[in-house]
């Protein structure tokens, strides 16, 4: 089944028409097979066609009439097929032939529909179909390929058909505000088709110009309609598992309900957002408040994490007191393992650095010294690199998020417990986990005391290691973690070469030889320009305390200039292969 990554409400796009599997697996007509008799029927209808557009049964005939119209069974289909319409019968009723265009293969084929009676699925389902159509169709309205654009908007009044009537039937209740939304989306998907059809009709450029530029307008306010209507009635469906998830006292219905949210919230922050918005994340915190639900914190806890990647769910948290029930979870030793880590993911997903609103969580400041402590333990006992992943992630984030944790880390003796889980191959064994740890040491490298720790665990000698961190799969997101362990690694190295102590161990084990490697040759360091400058910023306050260990072209060209020129110096220079 498609999925909504990142919904794209007001730029929705679809696929090509389905074909029905019944149709497919058997000969095009067969009894009982009432649908295809019923189409190909119609199809016979269709046929009778005079020019000018008018039909047989359009004429009048003395004491004649079209016996077939007054079948009962026929009439009741042809009255049914206005909201009862299928892609898979449309296919077969306008005899379209499978296209032999470039981008043929591209269409997506809608295989069989959502199970009966479940309209959350049906709507994702049908949503992503139709929001993927409607970016293709500006995509051939864009190359002026009016064919082709013309039997898409067909297409994609098909399918909006087939979404209105399959919710129809099986959605709770109606209500007025859905079905103007669905009027108005009717109304534009026949507008689109009536206009499409009229430009393949047209000849003159600046007449197609114009009618370029409604049909755009057009397409426009039709994706406008289809993402209000498909958020309205995400909405309804969010509020009932809400509903559901308040009034339930049962493990299996809770638990089955609380899935069906998660899975949600994996089709993007949109949904995220209704989802916080319905009180999703009041309902998840009422089920890490009850006993009887211990089993069901993991999964509640995990779902919470992903509703609180957007504003709305961090300011529902915060008003729920939710950073207190995760500092309860935390501190209790009572809860498993599983359950801890999946709360230091929350803690990790609403002090992230990387989100503005989450530095205003004035209520995190309260129970700080309580989760700082419980996490370091965590990472300290932590069975898997998952786990010490989540732990020391959350970490990480605290120590963006206020001064005062990196004291606390201190205080704790997080040097010590980070640096022995690195040489422990079952907790430390990503270059993201690495990530966390270094970023741990950088922020805690700009207090004077975290010298001496450094220097006693050994700490030098670990951070030179971080400086050849390489990728193992050759990804782009662990290349891209091993750029920012180099560089977080010379950002600490740089920070503690201000103890004169630090910078003499660098210098002893060769640090400023890996360094002068980092700068001169891209290949080390991936080309990246953010590990160029902390290399280069590590070297000077390295060369500062003992010049000795430098040659003279490497002085000249890395550290006497200005950070500006060296840097340009190196990131211009190519590689021999001498």
């Amino acid at each position: 089944m498609g999925k909504l990554k990142n919904w794209p409400w007001l730029h929705p796009c679809v696929s090509d028409v389905g074909v029905c599997s019944e149709c497919l697996q058997r000969t095009p007509v067969q009894k009982g097979h009432d649908r295809c008799s019923q189409a190909l029927l119609q199809i016979g209808i269709n046929m009778m066609a005079l020019p000018g557009g008018r039909h047989l049964d359009s004429i009048p005939l003395p004491g004649q009439r079209l016996h077939l119209m007054q079948v009962d069974s026929v009439q009741r289909w042809m009255e049914d097929l206005k909201l009862m319409t299928e892609c898979e019968c449309m296919c077969v009723l306008q005899a379209k032939p499978i296209s032999l265009e470039e981008d043929a293969q591209s269409d997506l084929i809608l295989a069989g529909g959502p199970g009966p009676g479940d309209p959350l699925q049906l709507l994702l389902k049908r949503g992503w179909v139709i929001s993927t159509e409607l970016r293709r169709i500006g995509q051939k309205l864009a190359q002026d390929r009016w064919a082709r654009v013309h039997s898409m908007s067909v297409r994609l009044t098909c399918h909006a058909r087939s979404m209105v009537s399959e919710y129809s039937a099986v959605s709770r209740s109606s209500s007025q505000e859905m079905g103007q939304l669905e009027k108005l989306l009717m109304e534009k998907c026949s507008e689109l088709s009536a206009v499409t059809e009229r430009c393949l009709q047209v000849e003159n450029e600046h007449v197609l110009k114009s009618m370029k530029a409604c049909v755009s307008e057009t397409l426009s306010t039709l994706g406008r309609h289809f993402g209000q209507l498909l958020e309205l009635a995400l909405t309804r469906e969010v509020q009932a598992l809400v509903r559901k998830i308040n009034a339930s006292d049962n493990i299996y219905t809770t638990e089955s309900t609380t899935g069906n949210l998660f899975s949600l919230t994996q089709e993007g922050a949109p949904l995220c957002r209704i989802i916080a918005k319905e009180g999703g994340v009041v309902a998840l915190f009422k089920v890490c408040r009850q006993d009887s639900f211990r089993c069901l914190y993991p999964q509640a806890l995990r779902t919470l994490a992903s509703i609180c990647c957007v504003e709305e769910g961090v300011h529902q948290l915060e008003k729920v007191d939710g950073v207190l029930c995760l500092a309860d979870i935390l501190t209790d030793d009572s809860h498993p393992e599983a359950t801890r880590a999946e709360a230091a993911a929350v803690v990790a997903q609403v002090t992230s650095p990387h989100l503005p609103f989450t530095q205003h969580l004035g209520s995190f400041l309260e129970s700080m010294e309580e989760i700082v402590t419980a996490l370091i333990k965590l990472c300290q006992e932590a069975s898997s690199g998952e786990v010490f992943l989540l732990a020391s992630a959350a970490l990480a984030n605290i120590t963006f998020f206020d001064t005062m944790a990196c004291e606390m880390l201190l205080q704790l003796n997080a040097i010590r417990v980070l640096l022995e889980a690195c040489s422990d191959k079952q907790r430390v064994d990503t270059p993201y986990t690495r990530d966390q740890i270094v970023t741990i040491l950088a922020n805690m490298s700009v207090l004077e005391q975290c010298a001496s720790d450094i220097i006693q665990e050994n700490g030098v000698q670990l951070i030179m290691g971080m400086l050849s961190e390489k990728p193992r799969s050759g990804t782009p997101a662990e290349v891209a973690a091993c750029e920012r362990v180099q560089q977080k690694a010379a950002v600490t190295l740089a920070r503690l070469s201000r103890d004169p102590e630090v910078a003499r161990e660098a210098v002893r084990l060769s640090c400023m030889s890996r360094l002068i490697e980092l700068c001169r040759s891209p290949s080390e360091r991936n080309s990246s320009d953010a590990v160029l400058v902390a290399c280069l910023a590590a070297l000077r306050r390295l060369a500062g305390v003992c010049p000795e260990g430098l040659q003279d072209s490497d002085f000249q060209q890395l550290v006497q200039p200005r950070l500006v020129d060296s840097f340009l110096l190196c990131s211009n220079m190519e590689e021999s292969f001498v």
